[in-house]
Parts: C-alpha cells; sequence; structure tokens
C-alpha cells in the first residue's frame, strides 16, 4: 500500500458515506422500515455483528477495544456494555454525529468514545482488541494487509474484521458497477477470497507474530460478508 492509494481511497468513502449515503445509513441503522432489500442487508448485518461480538470475552472490564470504522455505533455500544472502553472511529463525521445522538445514558462499566478520524492514527493508543465490521471491504487486498499491519503494531489481543468473500455473485456487482457513470457509483466492493487474503497475511513481516482464527461467512439477501480473527501466534 502506498500512503497515497490509501488516502485516496480513504477520501472517496469519507465522501460517499458523509454526503450521499449519510441518510440511507442512518436509517438502516435505525428500527426504520425499509425496502425489501435493505431489510436483508439490515438483518446480514445484525447476524455479523452478532457473530463478531461472540468471538470477543464476555467480559471486557479493563480492556480497550477499537471500532474502527464504526458507523452509527451499535457494535460500540455493546462492547462497553460489557466493560470495554471503546475508541470508536469512523472516517464520516455525519456518521459520528448520529452515534453520539444515538449513546444510551446508560452503558453500565463501559464507555465510548466517538470520533471522526482515521483508524490508523497512532494517536489513539494501543488497545486489546480491535473490531473492523465492513470498513475494509472498499479497499484492495493488499492494502487491507497493510491496515491489519498498522492496526496490529497497537494491538495485543485479537483483531478481528470482515471481507468481501469472492463469490460469483460478488464478482459480476463488482464487475457491472464499472459501467455506471461515476457520479453514481458507491465506492467498489473489492472481492478476495480467503486463501490469497490468509496468503497476504502471511507474506507480510509486520504479522509474523499473528495467525488466522476463526471464520464466518453471512449471506442474507444482499448482504454477503466474511469474518475472519487474528490471534497472536
Amino acid at each position: 500500500m502506498t500512503e497515497g492509494s490509501y488516502q485516496q481511497r480513504r477520501g472517496q468513502i469519507k465522501t460517499y458515506f458523509d454526503r450521499t449515503a449519510a441518510e440511507a445509513w442512518s436509517k438502516l441503522t435505525s428500527d426504520a422500515k425499509v425496502s425489501r432489500i435493505r431489510e436483508t442487508v439490515r438483518a446480514g448485518r445484525d447476524d455479523m455483528r452478532n457473530t463478531l461480538l461472540s468471538w470477543l470475552p464476555a467480559d471486557l472490564a479493563g480492556s480497550r477495544l477499537l471500532d474502527a470504522g464504526c458507523g452509527t455505533g451499535m457494535l460500540s455500544v455493546e462492547a462497553a456494555r460489557r466493560g470495554a472502553e471503546v475508541c470508536a472511529i469512523d472516517v464520516a463525521p455525519t456518521l459520528i454525529e448520529v452515534a453520539r445522538e444515538r449513546l444510551p445514558a446508560d452503558l453500565g462499566p463501559g464507555s465510548v468514545h466517538f470520533e471522526a478520524g482515521d483508524m490508523l492514527d497512532p494517536a489513539h493508543g494501543r488497545f486489546d482488541h480491535v473490531v473492523a465490521m465492513d470498513s475494509l471491504i472498499h479497499y484492495s487486498p493488499e492494502d487491507v494487509v497493510e491496515v491489519l499491519a498498522g492496526i496490529a503494531e497497537r494491538t495485543s489481543g485479537s483483531i478481528l474484521f470482515t471481507f468481501a468473500p469472492r463469490t460469483p455473485l460478488l464478482a459480476l456487482m463488482h464487475a457491472v458497477g464499472k459501467w455506471f457513470p461515476r457520479s453514481d457509483r458507491s465506492p467498489a466492493i473489492v472481492p478476495v477470497t480467503l486463501e490469497r487474503l490468509q496468503a497476504l497475511i502471511a507474506a507480510e513481516p509486520r504479522l509474523s507474530g499473528w495467525k488466522p482464527g476463526r471464520t464466518h461467512r453471512v449471506m442474507v439477501g444482499f448482504y454477503t460478508s466474511q469474518a475472519l480473527e487474528l490471534v497472536p501466534a
């Protein structure tokens, strides 16, 4: 990954989620009525979020957790309720404002600090656990691994993230999306096979102290995503 490629892609994602998709994303992550297609996306995301939460310790008291690409903060809130000190970062300031507005008054023993910014900023400090749910799916596999390597340098426990598995349907959607006018496109999802992703992780020297753990794919209607766990070797 070059700094330019990461920042360029990050800028595209910020523009899309902060402007074009902010209202739709806010509605999707609420209890508001949505179309049948978006209902499947909502259900798939609920399933994936529950999967990632199930991979975290039930008791997170005393732990710092980075929610990298927190969106409107649903996972952050659940982690805080387990006792975690959550640093919740998203590229889109508009979504961060929604997350702050929805933050429950009572989080039990935990806390959440929402901030618009870069998940790779070392100023966020060190973490026991990192979760990146559907926040890396718009980057190339090479950039994903570079991001993971950067995060791993400041993480002592687990790194849980999702990627877009390369299925025939996702590959077709990726190809068709290139035909739309640029102004009408969302940032493209970049499908990758688990085998290629694992090979890139194994070849990255900064991840030599980490190994893949559990993996789980969620396919619900128009939502397809796969979780992968990285743990210290």
